[in-house]
């Protein structure tokens, strides 16, 4: 049998940018402003080879101690707003869903690869695929308070075993994130690919603050649907936060690879 490739590794460059509380780069220009509540990050161990073939060209995965993460975030999106514009009624306001992947581009910018965003407003869906390439669906969403529980819920529209559930219990004391929670939140852009280019796309907002949960129940099924293993164990990292204002900055496209990089 023959031996098998290392995950792909974007063209020599810059050093990868230190893991920061802040964003590195400050956006000057926002293209999207948006208030994110309610989050809750859930993450399993990931084949490091599978997440390498899901990867736009130009990055490759952002491994912490040599291992691969796939994350299921949950999260209110509020106030979502073009530019300098007023929010948005009615749109700009939504439960969101995804499944992200994490990494890196020759550059030495770290990022975050959205392999799935489900929400259930057509509008948005439609324009974040048209505009930027995301990959959004349109999926039936809730999210529910039970005292001090928190419950949401997403089934694809079309594709019942896309679904995704999550139930946690919440302490009212904050909880300072260790050094893998730190790797996969500190994330300061996002990478997608977009009419055959690569692109990142720079967000900046304030010091995560995040407080003690216990996670009580989880279904991950729309992990298989975003093309990967369901995983094998436990989730190995489970956080809450409360919430925080969020600004995206006009995307840019990658170097394009040379001739000799893309016949690998």
């Amino acid at each position: 049998m023959s031996a098998q490739r290392s995950p792909r590794r974007p063209a020599r460059g810059a050093a990868v940018e230190a893991v920061t509380p802040l964003a590195p780069r400050p956006v000057h220009r926002a293209v999207f402003r948006q208030f994110w509540r309610d989050l809750v990050f859930v993450h399993w161990e990931a084949d490091p080879f599978e997440v390498a073939r899901l990867l736009p060209p130009g990055t490759a995965p952002d491994l912490f101690q040599g291992r691969a993460h796939a994350g299921l975030i949950f999260f209110r999106m509020q106030n979502l707003a073009p530019g300098p514009l007023p929010s948005l009624p009615y749109l700009g306001g939504f439960d969101e869903i995804n499944v992200r992947l994490y990494s890196k581009d020759a550059l030495g910018r770290r990022g975050v690869v959205f392999r799935s965003l489900d929400c259930d407003r057509l509008v948005p869906v439609l324009a974040a695929r048209a505009a930027f390439g995301l990959p959004y669906r349109w999926a039936h969403t809730s999210r529910h308070w039970y005292g001090d529980r928190l419950m949401y819920r997403s089934r694809r529209r079309g594709a019942s075993e896309a679904s995704a559930r999550v139930w946690l219990e919440v302490g009212p004391d904050p909880v300072e994130p260790g050094p893998l929670e730190e790797f996969l939140t500190h994330r300061w852009g996002l990478h997608t690919q977009w009419f055959g280019r690569t692109w990142h796309m720079p967000l900046t907002h304030p010091r995560w603050t995040f407080r003690r949960c216990g996670l009580l129940d989880v279904d991950a099924s729309v992990l298989s649907a975003a093309g990967l293993t369901p995983p094998a164990g436990g989730p190995v990292s489970a956080l809450y936060a409360p919430g925080l204002p969020v600004r995206f900055g006009p995307p840019t496209p990658l170097p394009p690879m040379s001739r000799s990089r893309r016949r690998r």
